[in-house]
């Protein structure tokens, strides 16, 4: 398998290198976004089917309500970290997942999840450190917590690629995205219309049959399950489009930035060149251009 070539790429470029790669790799993709999508499926499917087959739960003591209560909550949080966890090894893969394309070998579910393996306390530090970051962004009259948002989303990547800590990829997303923050809000707004675009697709139809079979309690509930596993559907459907054009994104950042083009292609050839400062870059939105 032929390497991609490593060069700068507009915003058109980008998007059309990320539907590329989807669609070349659609399999690996969706089996890596698919992972943590049908962990929660089934976690949620779980708890209902647990919640109607409690027998005479209505009628036990008080007592026996709030024990239940809170051992279920304990159970909810332990398997919510869980899910969690796995919805991090999925990113995470992803990322490894589009650098194995880079170097021209053909990734795989497996391969992709093996690399991460280990680093899935990283990129909780990543997350929890970018989420208080944007709770005080967001706090700060929304407007501030948006551009915050642009400015961190290579953060995993840059973690993962350059085995760095979380505050330090962090600031590390901050320095390669100055300037480019437009860029990133654009690949945010792509993502979203794509969730809900795709989501409300797959669950329209089903919505129209739970109005008609309102009165019909066992067709009502049966609709509104397939409803929400098509919204599970689009989402695993999706997810790979976001990681695969922020992965594209660092890429994009650290050839502009860093021309880490020529330091792979000397690195070929044997040569171990020092990597050159950031200088900026070319600006974008947020600042002047999106392209």
């Amino acid at each position: 398998m032929a390497a991609l070539e490593l060069r700068p790429l507009s915003l058109g470029e980008l998007l059309d290198r990320t539907f590329f790669m989807y669609r070349r790799h659609f399999l690996t993709f969706v089996g890596i976004a698919a992972i943590p999508y049908a962990l929660f499926l089934s976690v949620a499917l779980l708890v209902g089917l647990v919640i109607y087959a409690i027998p005479g739960r209505g009628s036990l003591p008080f007592s026996a309500q709030v024990a239940g209560g809170i051992v279920g909550v304990l159970l909810l949080v332990v398997i919510l970290f869980g899910v969690s966890a796995a919805f991090l090894y999925s990113a995470g893969a992803s990322v490894f997942a589009v650098s194995e394309i880079y170097a021209g070998r053909r990734p795989t579910i497996q391969e992709s999840y093996r690399l991460v393996r280990g680093k899935a306390g990283v990129i909780f530090g990543v997350v929890t450190i970018t989420g208080l970051i944007l709770i005080a962004g967001f706090i700060a009259l929304i407007i501030p917590g948006l551009y915050l948002m642009c400015r961190v989303p290579v953060a995993t990547a840059a973690a993962l690629i350059e085995d760095q800590g979380p505050g330090d990829a962090i600031r590390r997303s901050f320095d390669l995205t100055k300037n480019f923050a437009g860029r990133a809000a654009l690949i945010y707004m792509l993502a979203l219309a794509l969730t809900y675009g795709v989501g409300l697709m797959i669950q329209i139809p089903f919505f129209m049959l739970l109005a008609v079979s309102a009165r019909q309690t066992h067709l009502a509930i049966l609709w509104t399950v397939l409803a929400q596993t098509g919204n599970i559907l689009g989402g695993i459907l999706v997810a790979p489009v976001h990681s695969i054009a922020f992965a594209l994104f660092y890429y994009d950042l650290r050839v502009r930035k860093e021309a880490f083009d020529l330091q792979m292609m000397m690195q070929a050839v044997g040569v171990d060149p020092a990597a050159p400062p950031i200088t900026g870059g070319v600006p974008s939105m947020f600042g002047r251009d999106a392209s």
